[in-house]
């Protein structure tokens, strides 16, 4: 069965209410790199106490700079989701290293364990199950591991376009995640287009593959930002929103918002429960804190920065 075998069938369409909005955003995560961490004096005017920060780990950027911001991070009391991006590790003894850096010093339990963005590996890793085979994580009782998920499909794993490769590897992860100790998740890449994410995961389910999904959203920021960011990362048919806003002058000069996408996910949630989109993840392409403030705006109570609660 195709993955978007799902997106031509009737689907509740709801207009999603505020409550039901909340309710997905209950929880959200942010993305963060060391570089766009250290413009911000202190989190905790911007960001829920306890959301789950990832740090981005960028090829070339030292451990000692992504430890340090870890450690910045858990001491303001946030959870901290480092990137373990394969390709650029070169062994095991330096993924045996920077675990031990990360639970030393910033006591890190928690990984999101990818491929990375180069296209060749710079040592031994190739792949997340590379990673995840290696047993280090396990041995050093992480309780939380995210695997990256792709709604548009992913051209680095099925070179043809198809889904062939993405699904045997998303079922080794599901296979994986019923024996591992630590509870899993798909956090995917950025998306604009709710129907495109519906299908995927409507898809995914109905080939036994039933991970949690913390779906990827940009953050608000000018179109031309996100139009060339959606081109370097390989964002596909959701592009075409941005294309189909960019057309319109009136919209072009306004910075996008994500509240329309959110809010029809969150109306296919609140009339499907059991829909396995369990959460948001937040991509801050226009900034970390026009990103929160957004949050604050939309998430109610769940919105509420750690130095006013």
């Amino acid at each position: 069965m195709s993955l978007f075998s799902f997106k031509n069938r009737q689907q509740p369409t709801p207009d999603a209410a505020p409550a039901a909005t909340e309710a997905l955003l209950q929880g959200y995560s942010m993305e963060v790199m060391p570089r766009t961490a250290e413009k911000i004096e202190d989190f905790r005017t911007l960001l829920p106490a306890d959301t789950r920060v990832y740090i981005a780990h960028i090829e070339g950027t030292p451990i000692e700079d992504m430890v340090a911001t870890a450690r910045r991070l858990a001491l303001e009391g946030y959870q901290v989701m480092p990137h373990f991006p394969a390709r650029i590790i070169k062994d095991r003894t330096t993924l045996a290293d920077w675990i031990a850096r990360y639970q030393g010093e910033a006591g890190v339990n928690q990984a999101l364990v990818l491929a990375g963005g180069i296209a060749q590996p710079r040592g031994d890793f190739h792949s997340s199950i590379d990673l995840l085979e290696s047993g280090e994580f396990g041995r050093a009782g992480f309780k939380r591991l995210h695997v990256a998920g792709h709604p548009e499909g992913n051209r680095d794993i099925d070179p043809s376009g198809g889904t062939e490769n993405v699904l045997a590897a998303l079922r080794w992860k599901q296979a994986f995640s019923e024996t591992s100790d630590a509870k899993m998740a798909m956090t995917t890449q950025f998306v604009f287009d709710a129907a495109t994410v519906i299908a995927w995961a409507e898809g995914l389910k109905a080939a036994g593959i039933d991970l949690p999904i913390h779906v990827g959203i940009a953050g608000p920021a000018k179109l031309q930002t996100l139009i060339q960011f959606s081109i370097a990362c390989g964002v596909g048919p959701s592009l075409k929103v941005l294309q189909k806003r960019a057309m319109d002058v009136t919209k072009l000069l306004l910075p996008y918002e994500p509240t329309d996408v959110i809010a029809e996910l969150a109306a296919y949630k609140a009339a499907k429960p059991d829909f396995n989109v369990t959460g948001v993840h937040f991509f801050p392409l226009g900034g970390i804190k026009a990103n929160a403030t957004w949050a604050m705006r939309n998430a109610g109570a769940y919105g509420v920065p750690a130095s006013a609660q």
